[in-house]
């Protein structure tokens, strides 16, 4: 009689995930990705659907679209709620109940959330940047403050809708706040007739000495002019000490911002916790070196959810790239394993590419290693990079064409207000 196939859980449908699934299309297996959406999300562009300037199908494709000619994945959508390593069998939430997955080899590459370090009732008025969701919620909330600051009498209150704060100076934080200036000097104007958006203030908040810490310093000070040259108030040195729904303290005195933007840290997914095994201080799960966990070989941690370090000590980054090559290492293995072959248990290698950030209109900082350059250079060469690593030809396509429209036009392709005049965005 014939064995069945292996049977290979993954459980996170993000880069990692997905890039695992792929890498396993001609092996022996039979593989169920779970994730609790039904799409796999383009996380680098995040930001340009929170500030209108990319719908929501643009950066996303549904999973079963994507693996559609791969026979041997089944997708389900469900919520993972508990992982038995002894039993070798996950927990799955349906709407229908409760199901149990056994599996033979499990990827757990679940990602991250928002860190508010200790802070949690922080959330409520500063919104972070994760989900698509998220990215929709902050378009709304961006979109709807000028509209207040357009209907508010008191010019001490639209002053007040008109202050925006981004917490958190990587390259999400910078990226945030470049745009929204470019937002209220090039896109709104001529379009209020009470309120200049030219004149809403925009700050990004670091506690750190500089913005985009992980870049070399020379291209963090460049940063740093770019974003001030558009009219973004940068303050570093010190951190956040509250935050309410008025806006934030800092260094004891308090900013007034009726919106605040959370950029400034993240935290694993709580999953990890049920592996049982070491975390690191963020919550990621502290893989052997070849990405599977301490006494559970048949168990691997992808992605934002593993802490791992390079030969020289440093962390592997917290990135699409990393989180790509993890989930084809972890692909490797498993194949190795089927085959019997001397590659498993091969140690995960991080091949750095380099580093990006874009800051606005033809401003952006990149760097390759050796070579590292800013400004319009390195704007072209960021569109370049993140077009071709969009999945699918429309995608790229619609991209194209609306960054293409608002270049020209200053104009961004999806500035509407989704689900009414809610008032509790006031409170």
């Amino acid at each position: 009689m014939e064995a069945s196939p292996a049977h290979v859980v993954i459980v996170g449908g993000g880069f990692a995930g997905l890039w695992a699934a792929r890498a396993l299309r001609s092996a022996q297996v039979r593989i169920t990705l779970v994730d609790r959406g039904n799409h796999h999300l383009f996380q680098p562009l995040l930001y340009q659907v929170a500030t209108a300037g990319l719908s929501a199908p643009d950066i996303a494709a549904p999973l079963r679209q994507i693996l559609r000619k791969q026979k041997n994945v089944q997708v389900q959508l469900a919520t993972v709620s508990r992982i038995d390593v002894a039993a070798r069998e996950v927990e799955l939430d349906h709407a229908e109940g409760v199901r149990r997955l056994r599996y033979d080899y499990l990827l757990l590459a679940s990602g991250a959330t928002h860190a508010y370090f200790g802070n949690a009732h922080w959330a409520r008025h500063a919104p972070g940047l994760k989900t698509l969701d998220d990215a929709l919620d902050l378009r709304r909330k961006l979109l709807l403050a000028f509209e207040r600051a357009e209907a508010a009498t008191d010019p001490a209150e639209r002053d007040a809708w008109l202050s925006f704060a981004i917490i958190g100076g990587g390259p999400t934080g910078v990226e945030l706040a470049g745009t929204l200036a470019e937002i209220a000097r090039h896109t709104l104007g001529g379009e209020f007739r009470n309120i200049d958006p030219a004149r809403a203030r925009v700050r990004l908040v670091e506690a750190g000495p500089r913005v985009l810490s992980s870049f070399p310093e020379d291209l963090s000070d460049r940063a740093r002019t770019q974003l001030e040259k558009l009219g973004v108030e940068v303050q570093t040195g010190a951190p956040v000490e509250d935050i309410t729904e008025a806006g934030y303290r800092r260094g004891g005195e308090f900013v007034t911002a009726r919106t605040v933007v959370w950029a400034a840290g993240v935290a694993a997914s709580p999953l990890g916790q049920c592996l049982g095994v070491p975390l690191d201080r963020a919550g990621r799960v502290r893989v052997r070196p070849d990405l599977s966990i301490p006494g559970h070989p048949e168990v691997f941690v992808a992605g934002d959810l593993a802490a791992i370090a390079r030969p020289d000590g440093r962390p592997v980054p917290g990135v699409a790239p990393a989180a790509k090559q993890m989930g084809r290492h972890v692909a490797d293995t498993i194949r190795a394993r089927l085959d019997g072959r001397r590659g498993d248990g091969a140690p995960f290698r991080y091949r750095d590419f380099g580093n990006l950030a874009t800051i606005g209109r033809m401003a952006a900082v990149v760097d390759l290693g050796r070579l590292r350059f800013s400004g319009m250079l390195a704007w072209w060469f960021w569109l370049v990079a993140h077009l071709f690593f969009l999945i699918g030809f429309r995608n790229r396509s619609v991209v194209l064409l609306n960054w293409s429209v608002a270049y020209w036009t200053h104009q961004r392709a999806a500035r509407i207000i989704l689900g009414g005049d809610d008032r509790s965005d006031t409170k």
